[in-house]
Formats: structure tokens, C-alpha cells, sequence
């Protein structure tokens, strides 16, 4: 019947509410069982069967899980569904709201001694965190998140420990969450763990940190997997919605395992709604490879596709990043103007400390407009504001990109000494040992 407590303590628990209800032992034992019988268990003595307990519930006017855990089987299911709620609030962009929600579900988790609900708790505080921006925060809440299933197997720890390697991400630590994703999936195909929703989960989570390094092709190939692996659903939030109440019915009625299977299914599309972030990640990535192919109205479609996915989410972060790349689509299709208009936008959310390598590539793109448009001194403010970026974030091979241009702008504008010196300290950058170079990519996994 799963886990139950140890028998002292249902000994306790049966004599408590024994008393409560003004019970002897003679008239809680009876017809089935005798007083001593009673007393015996009450001691902790005895660790009464499954048929003792159903009597023994029964005759105290309780459920055999409250008297067997002590905890209602009523409660943990409505507990699920308050979590379900704060999925929904989260999904939606409410960020505040679920804190609180999220926050108040842990407090109580950790009251019933819930494991698995105080897991669920604070993965939905991590990632409430990484929404806001306060990213040692998220990483905190995903390592608890963790720690509280370390039994539990790999699939069920994959998003915190994807909660996790995204915190480093955005912090910059590039090297570190793409450790942490690959690693993971390796040891997943290792153990013949194909779980489709957890590789999902951490190939799309890949594909930001792989391109900031310069590992484009991983990064295409992970999108491809992503793409593939992604389940296809019509209107998840409606899908969730409509669990959501069929589980309050199914609640209301005393028909919990019903109500908990239907809350199960809001759960995984309340989940899928959260992934809405790395999907529009896939077509950006799909995007990139267009653009990268010279096919620019189809790179145009995809990163569009992406942005309008992002705004749904409001994932400011991964928007600016879209929002280059689309920019620099634009621009190479002739519309230079809605271009820097874009580039322009996106520098008005973006800090040193919050987006460094996008506040750089847009600052990069500013500057080759600004060249096209034989305006060389605009364009080597531009240039100059993105290699402080850069060299902040320690983006290497963005660096040493960003010097050739920069040289080639000043060797243009007569000064060849500026121009020699811009190029060793892009040659420094480009020979530094580690700047992108990633290990063997992780097995593919069966699509």
C-alpha cells in the first residue's frame, strides 16, 4: 500500500484520536479485534496490517492514508491542485502572483513533509526567479529543488538541474551550463533513460549557451532534436484549463485518484507552456541557419515566429537575443533603417550586468550600418561600446571578430597603427586556449 509511518507513531496517532473521539480501547477494538490488540498497537508494538488499519480508520471516522501517513489524501490532492494554479500564473506571465502562490505551497509541503510537492514548490520559485532576473536566487531554489529528490531517478531531477545550467547561462557563465545540459543528456542515453520530455527539456535549454560560444552547429543540431522531440498540441492552456476543472469536479465528489490523474495531465501542459521559451529558441535557431544559407525571407519567418513566442512569455532576455539576429536579416535584405530601429530598442533593456553579449551584438550590427552608411566615427563608438561588452563577458570569439572590424574601420580611415594594434588584440583573443572549444557532442538521442 507504499510508504506508511513507523508503528510508534500510528500507535500515537490511533490513541489520540481514540481519546478525541471518547473511544475505549474495547470499543474501537470491537467486533473484530481485542483490547489488548489495541493496546499493543497504540505501544508500538505491533505494525498492524492493511485490513487492521481499514478497520481501525473506519471506526475513527478518518481516511486510512491520514491514519496510515498522517497525512489527508484530501489535502495532498488539493495541495496538487493549488500547484497546477501557480503553473497556470506563472504560464501567463503573472510573476508576482506566483511567487506567492509558490511560496505559501512550500511553507505547507514542508509542514505535511510532502518531498515531491516541496520539489515541484521551489522548481516553481526558481523559475520565477530566472523571469525576474534575480538569477543566484533561481540557482538557490533549483539546488533545493534538487537536493529534495536526490532519490528520485535522473529524469524527474532534469529540470531542476536544467534550472540550474540556465541561471549560470544567464549570468554568463557559458562554459559551466553547457557542462551541466550535455552532461546530463549523456548521462541519460548512458543509463538508456530516453525520456522524450527531458531531453526536450535540456536540448532546447542548449541552445542559447552553444551559440554564444560559437558552436553553431551544435546549436542547430540540438534545435533540430528539440524541434523533433517537442509534442504537438493545438491549445495547451485551454487543454490545462479544462483538466483543471474536471479535477475540482472529480474533487468535490470524493474521487481523488480520478481528480489526481486529471491534474497530472494540467501539470505536463502547464510544463509545455513553460517550454514555450526554448521552442521559440528552435525557431530562432532555424532562423540562424537560414540566414546563414543566404535563404533571408525564410530566416525573416522563423525569427519572427520566435519573437512572437517570446512576447507571449515575456523572456526579455532571450527576445533581445532574437531580436539581433532578426535585425541583422533585415538589414542584409535592404531595410537598414527598421533594423537599427530594432537594435536601438533592444539596447534600452540591456546593462553589462543583464545581457552583456546581446547589448554587444547589437552594438556590432549598429556599427556596420553605421559604415554602410559612411558614417565612420558612429560606427567606431559602436564598435568601441561592444568590445568593452565583450572583454566583460569574456565572449573570445566575438572578440576577436569584433577587432578585425574595428581594424578594418580604422585602416579605412588612415590610421594604420590603431588599425595594427585593434588586430593583435583580436589575434590574442582568437589563440586563447578554451575560448570555444566544447568537448564531443552528446549522443543523439532516438527521435
Amino acid at each position: 500500500m507504499g510508504e506508511r509511518d513507523e508503528p510508534g507513531t500510528i500507535g500515537r496517532r490511533v490513541q489520540q484520536l481514540r481519546v478525541e473521539r471518547g473511544l475505549t480501547q474495547k470499543q474501537l477494538a470491537e467486533p473484530v479485534y481485542t483490547p489488548a490488540y489495541i493496546s499493543t498497537l497504540e505501544a508500538g508494538r505491533v505494525r498492524p496490517s492493511d485490513d487492521a488499519l481499514r478497520h481501525l480508520a473506519e471506526r475513527l471516522g478518518v481516511a486510512f492514508d491520514e491514519l496510515a501517513t498522517g497525512r489527508s489524501a484530501r489535502l495532498v490532492t488539493e495541495l496538487h491542485l493549488r500547484l497546477t494554479e501557480a503553473q497556470r500564473t506563472l504560464a501567463v506571465g503573472e510573476t508576482e502572483a506566483a511567487v506567492g502562490q509558490y511560496a505559501g505551497l512550500l511553507a505547507e509541503a514542508e509542514a505535511q513533509g510532502l518531498t515531491e510537492e516541496q520539489a515541484a514548490a521551489l522548481l516553481g520559485l526558481g523559475e520565477c526567479a530566472l523571469e525576474t532576473g534575480e538569477l543566484v536566487e533561481g540557482r538557490e531554489y533549483f539546488e533545493r529543488a534538487e537536493a529534495r529528490l536526490a532519490e528520485a531517478p535522473l529524469p524527474a531531477r532534469v529540470p531542476a538541474l536544467r534550472g540550474r545550467a540556465v541561471a549560470h547561462y544567464l549570468a554568463g557563465e557559458l562554459r559551466y551550463a553547457v557542462y551541466l545540459l550535455e552532461s546530463t543528456i549523456d548521462e541519460l542515453n548512458r543509463g538508456g533513460l530516453h525520456d522524450p520530455d527531458a531531453l526536450l527539456l535540456l536540448y532546447a535549454s542548449a541552445i542559447g549557451p552553444y551559440m554564444d560560444m560559437g558552436a553553431h552547429a551544435r546549436a542547430a543540431q540540438a534545435a533540430e532534436f528539440a524541434l523533433a522531440l517537442a509534442p504537438q498540441s493545438g491549445d495547451p492552456a485551454l487543454v490545462a484549463r479544462m483538466h483543471r476543472s474536471v479535477a475540482r469536479t472529480l474533487l468535490a465528489e470524493g474521487r481523488l485518484a480520478e481528480a489526481d490523474a486529471s491534474l497530472a495531465k494540467a501539470a505536463e501542459l502547464y510544463r509545455g507552456l513553460q517550454l514555450r521559451t526554448e521552442l521559440a529558441n528552435c525557431h530562432w535557431m532555424r532562423g540562424y541557419v537560414y540566414a546563414q544559407n543566404g535563404e533571408l525571407e525564410r530566416a525573416e519567418t522563423e525569427m519572427r515566429e520566435a519573437l512572437r513566442m517570446l512576447a507571449a512569455k515575456r523572456a526579455s532576455l532571450y527576445s533581445s537575443q532574437v531580436t539581433v539576429e532578426l535585425a541583422d536579416v533585415l538589414h542584409r535584405r535592404g531595410s537598414s533603417e527598421e533594423a537599427a530601429a530594432l537594435l536601438e530598442d533592444v539596447l534600452g533593456g540591456l546593462s553589462p550586468e543583464r545581457g552583456a553579449v546581446h547589448a554587444a551584438a547589437a552594438h556590432r550590427l549598429l556599427g556596420i550600418i553605421a559604415e554602410d552608411a559612411r558614417e565612420a566615427e558612429r560606427a567606431e563608438e559602436h564598435y568601441v561600446r561592444a568590445m568593452s561588452l565583450l572583454e566583460r563577458a569574456g565572449a573570445a570569439g566575438d572578440l576577436a571578430d569584433l577587432c578585425r572590424l574595428l581594424g578594418d574601420l580604422l585602416r579605412r580611415t588612415g590610421r594604420v597603427e590603431a588599425a595594427l594594434d585593434a588586430y593583435r588584440t583580436g589575434l590574442g583573443h582568437r589563440t586563447a586556449p578554451g575560448t570555444t572549444t566544447l568537448g564531443p557532442a552528446p549522443a543523439q538521442p532516438p527521435v
